[in-house]
């Protein structure tokens, strides 16, 4: 075994036993973070706030970043004041082992036709990849009202919404500051956590852009003028308070994070309302707790996962009662087993599990699951 070896199966065996690493029930899946994944960027690249994770149908995991956010002297390179860094692109593609495939995407990007037919988000927020392999990215800039989908080498095929022409809530055309998003392949539809100024889920048809549906928390019509104020106690708000993430289940459930509202809702894909869950719904932090949902690898999807960056945790979620069960993590930081401001998830095929974090935090994180005896 070689140095690295053995410093990473120390690190794992420390994390592992740290009283409060997990604090969920004995049969719930455990993880461990691996300290030394991705491998080091080329190119002299740095990443900013890593705002979007999602995994291909190879287990490859995809990462939306932030070249904006980076400060001066994180990029001396780029003046030549330095050696060290360059930006790197928005959109980078790495394999199970860490290694970057390939990276494309940011505000200046041109697919190679030319002047672009699209408008790059002023604010990346949201990737997915879709069942074709197609790239799905959002952003949720103050002015970004539309969604793009480009070919896995990054070619644009499709943007729907205009950038700037948002009338809110119930407008069948554009978006409002969308967060994230999901295709769903059975009806190749594009499901849209719309989001950051919207309060609502939107449907669009993944090849044509045309619009299909909308709703908002419990399938209701979303209402713009409805106040904000947060409910802790009680029957819940009636409204979408920031719709940050969503994801559908093999078996055709849409879960919708909820953010601000510290909740996850569930609904039929036609948007009728099913369950919902609270997660620390007494944290009244701004941020919320509801970020994101990923499911667990098993057929049954027995588990959702949610980050919460408020309380430095992934959530887990028993799906089928809707129960919040338990969760890893819970140490804030920067160091290994430490979450800063964990803000997007991905589960790959094994159940390995990717996240993004934001604000200071700039980094992508792994967690393996490691085996329950």
């Amino acid at each position: 075994m070689n140095i690295k070896n053995i410093i990473g199966a120390a690190l794992a065996a420390a994390f592992v036993t740290l009283p409060g690493l997990l604090h969920a029930q004995s049969a719930l899946p455990t993880y461990e973070p691996d300290p030394f994944w991705p491998k080091p960027l080329p190119n002299n690249w740095m990443l900013g706030q890593v705002s979007g994770t999602a995994v291909d149908s190879d287990d490859h995991v995809w990462v939306l970043q932030r070249p904006r956010t980076l400060d001066e002297h994180d990029a001396y390179a780029a003046s030549g004041s330095g050696d060290c860094c360059l930006p790197a692109p928005s959109v980078i593609e790495f394999d199970e082992a860490g290694n970057v495939l390939q990276a494309w995407g940011g505000p200046d990007y041109r697919d190679g036709s030319g002047e672009p037919a699209f408008r790059w988000p002023d604010n990346e927020h949201g990737i997915f990849v879709d069942h074709d392999d197609n790239v799905w990215i959002t952003g949720n800039g103050n002015d970004d009202a539309h969604i793009l989908k480009f070919t896995s080498d990054g070619r644009f095929v499709l943007q729907i919404g205009e950038h700037g022409a948002s009338e809110g809530s119930n407008d069948t055309a554009n978006l409002g500051r969308p967060a994230e998003l999901w295709v769903y392949e059975p009806t190749n539809e594009v499901f849209v956590a719309d989001g950051y100024a919207n309060r609502r889920v939107a449907v669009f048809d993944a090849e044509t852009g045309a619009y299909k549906r909308h709703w908002g928390a419990y399938g209701s019509r979303p209402d713009d003028a409805a106040p904000r104020a947060r409910v802790f106690e009680g029957p819940g708000s009636p409204q979408f308070n920031l719709v940050h993430g969503i994801a559908i289940s093999n078996d055709g459930i849409v879960y919708v994070g909820d953010r601000v509202n510290n909740r996850i809702q569930s609904f039929q894909i036609d948007g009728t309302f099913i369950n919902e869950v609270y997660i620390q719904r007494e944290t009244s932090a701004r941020e919320g707790t509801g970020f994101d949902v990923g499911f667990s690898a098993d057929p049954e999807q027995q588990y959702f996962f949610v980050p919460d960056g408020s309380n430095k945790k992934v959530q887990i979620v028993d799906r089928r009662s809707m129960q919040h069960i338990g969760y890893f993590g819970g140490y804030g930081g920067h160091g290994v087993g430490e979450f800063y401001h964990i803000h997007s998830i991905a589960i790959d095929s094994a159940g390995t599990v990717y996240l993004g974090e934001v604000n200071n935090g700039r980094r992508v994180l792994r967690w393996v699951p490691t085996d329950a005896d």
